[in-house]
Parts: structure tokens; C-alpha cells; sequence
């Protein structure tokens, strides 16, 4: 896989914590937002998702718990009091993929809709894990499906930050 470059990742540096300051700038925000500063409850929902997805599978953390703001508003994370905010969950990887229905993507095979309390039926195998997350969280867990190229448009181009979780390469 490419490493991607710009606000999602440190130059062309792998995007580990310890070796991207802004990876581990963004690292402490989410879990002092999203985790109520509680590192091992953060630490657990990044072994339960390494446990319970397809070898491979890559995993970003996007949206306001990076940002610190809501993107449509600019209002602070929690904002409408705590626990109010989601977790958006990006997944690379073809066999993660293949979770989600056919009807379940904005672009076929390319970016799916998010698994959400509005969307609760696009990816039946997700389903426990999104509730198991979502209780290790807090909060609601919203777990979408993406290609890599579109993660690196979306933090180079677009500027939106994303926190890597886990590295997405496919198994040999």
C-alpha cells in the first residue's frame, strides 16, 4: 500500500504514534474527547477491532473526534452533552468489504454508507462489532467501508485528519 501523506499522516513517515507527531497529537485528542481520557478504554476498542476484523483490514478514525469540531457547525465535540457525539469508523480492505450489501455503498464498491442507527441493515456482518464498540465507547459507533485512495483524497485534498488505528495491508 502507498502511504498517504498530508493532514492525515506525517510526511512519508508509516503513520505509527510514535514515530508522527500529529498522529500522536490527534491519538490524545480522540481519547480525551471520545474516551473520556480513559487510554485503556481506547486501547481495548483498537484490540477488539484487530481481534474481530479480517486480517489486513485497515482502520481510521475520522470527524469531529479528530477535529475537536463538528464539521457542519463547528460545534465542539459533545457539544449537545456528553456521549452525544459518534464515532466514524473508516475500514479499508477487501474482505471488509464484501460486509457490506450491495445497496449499502454511495459508490459501488469504492465507499460505503456508514453502518449507523440510520442505516442499521448495510452490513449485517458488522453488526456486533459496531455494538460491542459501541459499548466500549460510550457512544454511537458509525463503521463505514472505503478504499485507501479515497481516505488519502479526503485528508490531502479535502483536509479532513484522520486517525490510523490500523495499517491496512493486504495478507499475502
Amino acid at each position: 500500500m502507498q502511504e498517504a501523506t498530508g493532514p492525515g499522516r506525517a510526511g512519508d513517515e508509516p503513520c505509527d504514534a510514535a514515530s508522527s507527531p500529529l498522529q500522536a497529537e490527534m491519538r490524545a485528542r480522540v481519547i480525551a474527547l471520545a474516551f473520556g481520557g480513559d487510554v485503556q478504554r481506547f486501547e481495548e476498542f483498537v484490540d477488539v477491532l484487530r481481534s474481530a476484523l479480517p486480517p489486513g483490514t485497515g482502520a481510521v478514525i475520522r470527524g469531529s473526534a479528530v477535529s475537536g469540531f463538528r464539521h457542519e457547525d463547528g460545534a465542539p465535540f459533545d457539544a449537545d452533552g456528553p456521549g452525544t457525539s459518534d464515532l466514524d469508523l473508516s475500514l479499508t480492505g477487501d474482505k471488509v468489504r464484501e460486509c457490506f450489501t450491495v445497496t449499502g455503498f454511495y459508490v459501488p464498491w469504492v465507499h460505503s454508507i456508514p453502518l449507523s442507527d440510520e442505516h442499521p441493515k448495510v452490513a449485517p456482518p458488522l453488526v456486533p462489532l459496531r455494538e460491542r464498540l459501541t459499548g466500549i465507547a460510550g457512544r454511537p459507533v458509525n463503521i463505514q467501508s472505503t478504499r485507501d485512495f479515497v481516505t488519502q483524497l479526503r485528508g490531502d485534498v479535502l483536509g479532513q485528519p484522520y486517525l490510523v488505528l490500523l495499517e491496512h495491508h493486504e495478507p499475502s
